[in-house]
């Protein structure tokens, strides 16, 4: 049997890993929205798939599956603040959904670059490109645009996802100054995250008031094999998605991750339209979501275009991602 080459199974794995993260992706908004429909408690929900998460790592090790470290206090310490953001990130979006439709979700999402670029611009990053700065501005606009045609507009909602958008924001911009994610696997990010993020998620059931009864919501709506079925795989695809980005971050480079969410983006806006009760289309809602997904879709080729231009660095992806 032929060896196959280096660069060839290089370029295998960076195509897998792209196309895993796109796929884990898409298919987590609708299984959220899916057991949201059926189970309001998000935040519970976003507890119980910290503590799967933390479970499967931890036996993993156990068991020898996987060769990721142990916990370390001072590893722990310097995750901490961007475990909460993450958390926060998921909580806010996790509650969006709630009441706001796929396509919307996905509009509010998109503005994260604006968020990132308005970021670096207060703490004195520099200014953006021409062309990024027009791109994010346009998938603004599209929002608002979108936004005047939605006839399920739910203020609660819209609040929720553009919280989530600000704390992701925060998430993105502290991993980027404070590094604190360097050599560790994704694994170890995943145990690491999912680790701290429960002593925080545990108390906030119980200071909102969502502790016991979405417990025993949780264990009544268990007879039903249809929420017993998306429940699990909401478990699992957590787990895949929070793997697969974290892969495809540290295979490719974060902007092949930035691409390959705008790129799923649109096929999850497509079928928005149709899965799970589906939206009311209006002119105005459709024509704001036609210019935020273009928006975001410019804004790929923009920071595409703007890495090509740079000067190679003979490092790994690996080491890039790292530094």
């Amino acid at each position: 049997m032929e060896k196959i080459p280096d660069a060839e199974v290089s370029s295998i794995l960076s195509l897998s890993a792209a196309l895993s993260y796109g796929a884990a992706s898409m298919a987590m908004v609708f299984i959220n929205k899916a057991v949201l429909m059926e189970y309001s408690h998000s935040m519970t929900l976003l507890t119980a798939q910290q503590l799967a998460t933390a479970l499967l790592i931890h036996f993993g090790r156990r068991l020898g599956y996987t060769r990721s470290r142990g916990l370390e206090m001072s590893t722990a310490k310097k995750l901490l603040p961007v475990s909460l953001f993450y958390n926060a990130n998921v909580a806010f979006a996790l509650a969006s959904l709630k009441g706001v439709n796929i396509p919307m979700y996905i509009a509010i999402k998109r503005l994260t670059p604006l968020a990132v670029l308005i970021a670096g611009f207060v703490s004195g990053k520099g200014k953006p490109t021409i062309q990024v700065s027009l791109s994010v501005i346009l998938t603004a606009g599209g929002v608002v645009i979108a936004a005047l045609g939605d006839f399920s507009f739910d203020f609660f909602g819209y609040s929720m996802a553009l919280t989530s958008v600000f704390f992701q924001t925060m998430y993105l911009v502290l991993v980027e100054k404070s590094g604190a994610e360097d050599g560790l696997s994704s694994v170890e990010i995943m145990y690491y995250n999912s680790f701290l993020s429960l002593p925080v998620l545990m108390f906030l059931i119980v200071a909102t008031g969502e502790f016991p009864n979405s417990l025993l919501l949780l264990i009544a709506k268990s007879n039903s094999f249809y929420f017993l079925v998306i429940l699990i795989l909401s478990f699992v695809m957590a787990i895949v998605l929070n793997y697969t980005m974290f892969l495809c971050t540290i295979v490719n480079s974060a902007l092949t991750t930035t691409i390959v969410g705008v790129l799923k983006g649109v096929g999850s806006t497509t079928l928005g339209f149709v899965l799970l009760g589906g939206v009311q289309v209006h002119f105005l809602n459709v024509t704001g979501l036609v210019i935020n997904t273009a928006g975001g879709i410019w804004y790929s080729f923009a920071k595409y275009q703007q890495r090509k231009s740079k000067p190679p660095k003979r490092v790994s992806d690996v080491e890039a991602h790292r530094k």
